[in-house]
């Protein structure tokens, strides 16, 4: 249990660096970092780790077998399944970041100055989104292998990672420095695992299939964040800043995007988003002829 607690719990390790840091900053900083790593976690819980917490038994099952060729299948389809989820999130917390916050927490005593605080955060931690679900999926890969102290050992040296560029950062970016810190930290935690999986596995874990489809998913994000921000400024604009109208023009710039998303990602012949389009659209079979599915 210890190896395992320790390697699913240090992205609270990295908050609690991040707020120590933002003391360092100022005084308003820990609880502007606190609140946005509520906001940021949203996506998280939601989708990485159902994809991790699904794909866990199996991934199981073919490390009891010693069947690696099935494994690296697995995960590379768990790695494009969270990109296609993680990354237009990202895009939407990158781009939404001041009106998200201001409707989530902009209420009694939370002013536009926290709002602004907040947002920044939240604008940093969106880079690091992608690449902590992916951790979390190659996290359970080792953990089905019985190596439950590699990514422990590994995530002690991404927090090293994150303390360096924190320090190096907070004085001259104030908030952003402990975020980027995180962000960078994610990254190179995800190098280091996936270069450790590749080895522990004997090949490559679908690298150049992972790699086109994520450029596609990353095209169709920018689509995806560009109309999100064009709808929700225009709804902005005619419904004003009421709690309601707030949920109005951010519900509806979320529903343009993650329409014109889906779309781009059909179009593109991205596999796993037909799996997903498809799912959804077995439960809601309305959505088919709007997004371009055969009957």
């Amino acid at each position: 249990m210890m190896p395992v607690t320790i390697g699913l719990g240090v992205i609270n390790f990295d908050l609690l660096l991040n707020s120590t840091l933002g003391s360092l900053i100022s005084e308003e900083a820990p609880r502007a970092i606190d609140a946005a790593f509520r906001i940021y976690m949203l996506p998280q819980g939601i989708f990485s780790v159902a994809i991790a917490t699904v794909l866990f038994p199996a991934l199981s099952r073919f490390a009891a077998r010693r069947d690696f060729d099935g494994m690296r299948k697995q995960v590379g389809q768990g790695m494009r399944l969270v990109s296609l989820l993680l990354i237009p999130a990202a895009a939407v917390t990158l781009v939404l970041a001041t009106p998200i916050t201001r409707l989530i927490d902009q209420h009694g005593n939370f002013g536009p100055d926290s709002t602004d605080l907040v947002a920044e955060a939240l604008f940093w931690f969106s880079f690091s989104l992608p690449f902590s679900g992916l951790n979390l999926l190659l996290t359970r890969t080792f953990f089905s292998l019985q190596q439950p102290w590699l990514p422990t050992v590994l995530s002690i040296g991404s927090l090293v990672v994150n303390l360096v560029v924190s320090l190096l950062l907070y004085t001259p970016l104030g908030i952003a420095g402990p975020v980027i810190g995180t962000a960078v930290s994610s990254a190179a935690m995800f190098a280091m695992q996936a270069r450790r999986a590749r080895r522990e596995l004997g090949g490559r874990l679908e690298g150049r299939t992972t790699g086109t489809a994520v450029l596609g998913i990353c095209s169709a994000a920018a689509v995806m964040g560009a109309l999100t921000w064009i709808v929700w400024a225009l709804l902005d604009a005619i419904f004003g800043r009421s709690l309601l109208g707030q949920c109005i023009s951010v519900f509806g710039g979320l529903a343009a995007g993650s329409f014109a998303y889906a779309r781009a990602v059909l179009w593109l012949g991205v596999g796993e988003a037909h799996q997903v389009v498809g799912f959804v659209v077995g439960r809601v079979p309305a959505l088919r002829g709007p997004l371009g599915l055969r009957a």
